[in-house]
């Protein structure tokens, strides 16, 4: 699949560049993309909820009434969850909520997410771009010039970059990563992707092992 090249101004550079069939023209696996979303999606909870129990109570054991001929129904603890002040039934416990999902699969789900958007025709390939200075307006003039204003959109650099970093970081609708950084997630959530031409490199030397 063949892409034009395009400058930060969006302006054609007169050179195209082949996408690799290995990573953006495999035959999509829905369920490798769904797993892999899930386990990036689980690692984001931290797992430190805890609710006390009843054992946990600070209180007396002590038979708080007689059994019987009060009227009410028998307690023997105030530390009964239904109390006031009592243990929670069943209340939240510290756990991790990490997930496993192979290399293979993972490796599977990223080139699929990559293959649906380049089927979609949602790649745009940059060459390599920096800005002099750390500017929201210079980010935002490079987004209308390539038509994606108002759209979520993934910039993927081959290196970091602290002014592209900085440039892009008060925009809520976009983000910027370097190619090492990039997941399966990242890739589904946005709309469209601006990869630059070192990135693309490094992305398929990456996912074609």
């Amino acid at each position: 699949m063949e892409v034009s090249v395009v400058d930060i101004n969006g302006k054609e550079t007169g050179r195209t560049i082949a996408l690799s069939k290995d990573v953006f023209g495999v035959e999509p696996n829905e369920h490798a993309v769904y797993l892999d979303v899930k386990q990036y999606l689980a690692h984001q909870r931290q797992g430190t909820h805890k609710a006390k129990e009843r054992a946990e109570i600070a209180g007396s054991t002590r038979k708080i009434k007689k059994q019987k001929g009060t009227g009410t129904a028998r307690a023997g603890s105030i530390k009964n969850p239904l109390f006031r002040g009592g243990g929670r039934v069943f209340g939240p416990r510290v756990r991790s909520y990490d997930q496993k999902v192979n290399k293979n699969v993972k490796r599977l789900a990223r080139k699929s997410a990559f293959s649906l958007k380049a089927k979609a025709n949602n790649i745009t390939v940059v060459e390599d771009f920096t800005f002099d200075a750390p500017k929201t307006k210079s980010f935002e003039a490079a987004l209308a010039a390539l038509g994606l204003s108002g759209k979520k959109s993934l910039w993927v650099l081959g290196a970091p970059n602290q002014n592209v970093y900085l440039s892009g970081r008060n925009l809520t609708k976009t983000e910027v990563l370097t190619n090492d950084e990039v997941n399966t997630y990242k890739i589904m959530n946005a709309q469209h992707l601006v990869i630059d031409e070192s990135a693309l490199a490094a992305i398929e030397a990456n996912l074609s092992k």
